[in-house]
């Protein structure tokens, strides 16, 4: 893991901390040593002796430490908090059993987080050791202000966490796996925390794109690290009807979810403290349901058929939708709401006289066709508290002066299109609302993505799109980012997955209502990339990548639509999506040339090698320049037949601060666009895959060697046999200088061996004098794919142990 220059520098995302840096850290917390001064030393490094045991020194002005969302309170104090190898979690016993299920969690994830496996202890806190973690519920905190969802956290020795509930209890677990992805210290402090919505989340539409399991479930744990609380599945639409019927069979989509996966998934979502709330939508947007009953169609006067709605004048409709209500919240029985959409019915009820006449004879002699829908309204609304649930709905059928009857006032609103009445006039009328903005928190695939920036720095849980605010916020309890997958087809699981990460960050944020660290989306782009993603989300970015979350500029971006059809999106293909690890997401520019992207590497680096992972908009030509000042540029790689896909520029000799991809030829008609750009030093081996005969144990890897890391290590098994590390240089290079450094156990004799092909080796030279410490080999005059260090005697009972494998071709 690279540690930040500066508090605002980002650390990689989700990369687990090695057990060799975590005894170090264990011992000096042990010992009073300043651990964190020793966390980010070279070996061999002083530390500050000057500490309390069990703190760490820390910085005169401590920043707030960064969390998405941040916290409400901090109140920084000296010294901090080190976790290690010896840290336990302690379960205070009067919250025991009630805290079972969220310490057992926590303690996996500890352990995804940082490789340490945490040992979960039952007893007072009064017998935790410098490094521990408490966990308890105290109801001296009910009437705090935390609510049901706060918690403190107090940071020094150890590490406390109290809340009047489980929910809280699990919120500050999240901020502690966010905070230790970052750094194996936090600072030492109090924070009190708490939200400003009690209502945040997720919707996603698997009515019309079925997503697998294993990818909701990856969701909900994002969700739940950022302290989403709300899954609104969205399970019926015209493409598809995506849950097992036991009643009515012929309405399920072929591709669906069985009941049973369905529970799974409630009860995987329940762990982590986050409703799942079903949505059947009705009486449109039902074409997969009509066409199983033809029968129940709405046809207009003419005879004209529209699929999407069914026919509320008919008996058949209310049996129908009776049975699937019922069905479907009894399915969900931890949710207390069930969605009954009641969006984007019939506009002109003129056209449909039956659905007057119907309205008459039910209603009275004064009602319009529009009281037909409000009826269907309140008539679902009974089934649903029927089953103990209370109804949620869509606004935009909800209309002022087209009927006699309103929706009960029972219904929750969920006010999404500026179609309808005011939410101030919906809350007038008595109903609690969300806010769901289609202007703001849509993302739809294959068409328009929210603006992320303005979604940053403009909006808030209680601006609506229709009508301004509501005069008593808490008549609204909060929002959702909306995945809609109208062109199903149109992006991949994995696509969506990578477009969704910074928008659901962003709303984390605004329905948390905290004080924000930075003012700008710009800036908040670089905390994203400092928390990363939830303990084992996919993928594993190269070890090393110096561009990772680094501040970047371009020469322009592909406006894309935004959701409220009247301005361009420009953030959400800008240039920052080339740097932040996320294989889905893009940088794409205008069509033209010449175009250009640059890095900021934050201080002057040496530059050997970058990987260039394009689109299918490409450049044929371009040029790859180095800079300190961001003005003169060097170039150190020019290429003139660039084929796309991914390019890995090898052997680069300069160094700067900048890194800049000038591109002054377009391959296709499109613009430039790449998904990611990654820059390493001039060592040919770092960040490269690594590989070893053995292992002391799997805390030591092979890649430990050639991570950048200066404190992390390969260490082999303690035996007389031959043992070593190879790496893949990509490709085949010229070697001309190797540079070992050797941890305390060394090879008293070894050899530095080249390869084409990974099997057959060249000894380029042979050391029989070892005496540890740092080894510069130069004058190779080597070259090939593979380097391999081959130790043939220990200099000590140990094996052998490398911090850092460097190559270079000069």
């Amino acid at each position: 893991m690279r540690f930040p220059s500066s508090p605002n520098a980002p650390a990689a995302p989700d990369r687990r901390w090695p057990a060799a840096r975590l005894r170090r850290a264990a011992a000096a917390c042990l010992a009073g040593v300043g651990a964190a001064a020793l966390l980010s030393a070279a070996p061999g490094a002083v530390a500050d002796e000057s500490a309390a045991p069990g703190a760490v020194a820390a910085a005169p002005t401590a920043p707030v430490p960064r969390t998405i969302p941040a916290l409400q309170q901090w109140s920084g104090g000296p010294g901090a908090y080190a976790f290690g190898p010896g840290t336990r979690l302690f379960v205070h016993p009067g919250s025991a059993k009630s805290l079972t299920d969220e310490a057992q969690l926590f303690a996996q994830e500890l352990a995804q987080r940082t490789d340490v496996q945490v040992p979960v202890v039952k007893a007072a806190p009064a017998h935790a050791r410098p490094g521990d973690i408490t966990l308890a519920l105290d109801d001296d905190d009910a009437d705090s202000g935390l609510g049901s969802e706060g918690y403190t956290l107090t940071a020094g020795r150890t590490l406390t966490i109290k809340s009047p509930t489980q929910h809280g209890v699990f919120n500050a677990t999240s901020t502690v796996l966010q905070l230790l992805g970052q750094r194996l210290t936090i600072p030492a402090g109090t924070a009190r925390d708490w939200p400003a919505k009690p209502e945040r989340g997720l919707m996603l539409d698997v009515g019309r794109k079925y997503f697998t399991v294993d990818w909701l479930k990856q969701q909900i744990d994002e969700m739940a690290y950022l302290k989403l609380n709300y899954l609104h599945l969205h399970l019926s639409d015209n493409n598809g009807f995506r849950v097992e019927s036991e009643k009515h069979p012929e309405v399920v989509s072929a591709q669906h979810y069985t009941k049973a996966e369905i529970t799974e998934l409630i009860a995987y979502a329940g762990r982590r403290h986050i409703t799942v709330v079903p949505e059947i939508d009705m009486p449109g947007h039902m074409v997969q349901v009509l066409a199983a009953h033809p029968e129940l169609v709405l046809k207009d006067k003419n005879g004209a058929v529209n699929s999407s709605f069914i026919d509320l004048s008919k008996d058949g409709t209310y049996t129908l939708l009776k049975d699937l209500i019922e069905e479907y919240a009894t399915l969900f029985p931890a949710s207390p709401w069930f969605h009954i959409g009641a969006d984007e019915y019939v506009n002109n009820y003129a056209a449909y006289p039956q659905l007057e006449t119907y309205a008459k004879a039910h209603y009275g002699a004064s009602a319009t066709g529009a009281d037909t829908y409000y009826g269907f309204v309140n008539w679902a609304d009974g089934i649903v508290r029927a089953t103990g649930k209370q109804t949620r709905m869509w606004n935009d059928g909800i209309q002022s002066g087209n009927g006699t009857i309103t929706p009960a006032s029972d219904i929750l609103v969920e006010n999404w299109s500026g179609a309808g009445i005011t939410p101030q006039a919906l809350t007038d009328r008595g109903h609690t609302v969300t806010n769901e903005p289609r202007s703001w928190t849509y993302y739809v695939l294959g068409r328009y993505k929210p603006a992320t920036a303005k979604l940053y720095e403009t909006w808030h849980p209680d601006l609506f799109d229709n009508g301004g605010t509501v005069s008593d916020p808490s008549r609204n309890r909060g929002s959702k980012l909306h995945v809609w997958c109208d062109n199903p087809g149109a992006e991949t699981e994995q696509q969506v997955a990578g477009g969704i990460v910074k928008p659901l960050r962003v709303m984390a944020q605004q329905l948390w209502g905290s004080p924000k660290l930075v003012a700008s989306y710009a800036d908040f782009q670089q905390v994203i990339g400092a928390v990363g993603h939830a303990p084992g989300w996919p993928g594993n970015p190269l070890h090393g990548d110096l561009a990772l979350n680094r501040p970047v500029t371009f020469s322009s971006v592909e406006p894309v639509l935004a959701p409220n059809f009247s301005v361009s999106n420009t953030d959400y293909l800008s240039g920052y999506n080339a740097v932040d690890g996320e294989p889905s997401t893009r940088w794409s520019s205008t069509r033209s040339d010449p175009q250009w992207l640059r890095i900021d590497l934050g201080e002057s680096q040496p530059v050997g090698r970058v990987r260039i992972s394009w689109e299918g908009a490409y450049a044929k030509a371009y040029q790859v320049q180095v800079s300190d000042d961001a003005s003169t540029w060097t170039t150190v790689r020019t290429v003139t037949d660039g084929k796309g896909g991914i390019e890995d520029l090898s052997g680069l000799q300069g160094s700067g601060r900048y890194v800049r991809l000038n591109l002054t030829q377009r391959a296709t008609t499109f613009g430039y666009s790449l998904y990611e750009v990654e820059v390493y030093s001039d060592d040919l081996a770092r960040g490269r895959p690594a590989t070893a005969s053995s292992l002391e144990t799997p805390a030591f890897p092979a890649a430990d060697a050639v991570d950048g890391d200066a404190a992390t290590r390969w260490s082999s098994a303690w035996t007389d046999n031959p043992e070593w590390i190879r790496v893949d240089l990509g490709a085949d290079l010229p070697v001309s200088r190797v540079r070992l450094v050797w941890d305390a156990a060394y090879a008293k004799a070894y050899q530095v061996q080249t390869s084409a092909d990974g099997t057959n080796w060249t000894t380029v030279r042979t050391v029989g004098d070892g005496d540890g410490g740092t080894d510069e080999l130069t004058s190779l005059g080597a070259h090939g794919r593979y380097l391999r260090i081959l130790g043939t005697q220990r200099g000590t009972a140990e094996g052998y142990s490398l911090w850092s494998v460097s190559a270079y071709a000069s």
